[in-house]
């Protein structure tokens, strides 16, 4: 029998970062061999993985990175805010977007194929689910990011000969007041509907008459297609203002943009 030392241990802890005991198990099954234990581990470490892809993951870190003319933004979740906070994840979730960035990786299979064998590893040194949840790529002329700490990311891209401050601080609010959709015309009438007939089943309820009902239920449908619409939203830099009009003061065009929350339901 091979005598398992503390340094064939350490060296094995330093290469995988997995625990003293996973090591000492590992290089007694591959009779002290280095190379045979990391493949060993991999092996546990998808198994691990496998039992641990049932575990709710909403904790971790949104990222987003600017390449050009390409913006990309990712999300990678975890369970505890220890492993959130964990530089090793941390790394993991910025080497993820800095590959799909320098790559141009659109595609969201292909990348979680590509970093599967990392993830595995970091499942079974952290002992809880990992996931590469999100990737979206938007592209424009100017494409601008801003991010509020790891939680929140947004991505806007525009026209405009002006300082891309002035769209920075449209990312800025989209960030704060969650707007789900461009132009008004950009909702679906499905949704439209339904709240309408969410509110009509309030108002029925009030007493009012006919008529007063329905002017209330208009009201109520308008003011909701603000809440939802960047357009149409006021503008946080300034309330007295709409979005639109700040915009179209300063010869801006938003063309598109999107945001990530983390852990979303999406």
């Amino acid at each position: 029998m091979v005598n398992i030392t503390s340094d064939l241990v350490k060296q094995l802890r330093f290469k995988t970062g997995s625990g003293i005991m996973d090591c000492k198990q590992a290089l007694i099954n591959s009779s002290g061999n280095i190379e045979k234990a990391i493949i060993y581990l991999r092996k546990m470490g998808s198994l691990t993985a496998e039992k641990k892809s049932f575990n709710s993951a909403i904790l971790g870190v949104v990222l987003s990175k600017i390449n050009g003319h390409v913006g990309y933004l990712i999300e990678l979740n975890c369970e505890t805010d220890f492993v959130a906070k964990h530089d090793e994840f941390i790394n993991f979730a910025q080497e993820i977007l800095m590959y799909s960035c320098t790559q141009n990786i659109k595609d969201l299979k292909l990348l979680k194929d590509i970093f599967e064998e990392k993830r595995i590893l970091l499942v079974s040194k952290f002992n809880e689910n990992i996931i590469i949840r999100r990737l979206h790529i938007l592209e424009g002329q100017i494409v601008v990011s801003y991010m509020h700490g790891y939680r929140i990311g947004v991505l806007v891209s525009a026209k405009t000969s002006k300082d891309i401050m002035m769209i920075k601080q449209i990312a800025m609010h989209i960030a704060a007041s969650k707007p789900d959709f461009l132009h008004s015309s950009d909702i679906p009438q499905l949704i439209i509907e339904n709240e309408k007939k969410i509110q009509l089943d309030i108002v029925k309820n009030s007493g009012k008459s006919e008529l007063i009902s329905q002017k209330i239920v208009n009201g109520k449908i308008k003011k909701f297609i603000n809440n939802i619409t960047l357009l149409d939203q006021n503008f946080i830099m300034d309330p007295n203002k709409k979005v639109k009009d700040f915009l179209f003061e300063n010869n801006i065009e938003i063309v598109k943009f999107i945001r990530f929350e983390l852990g979303e339901i999406v």
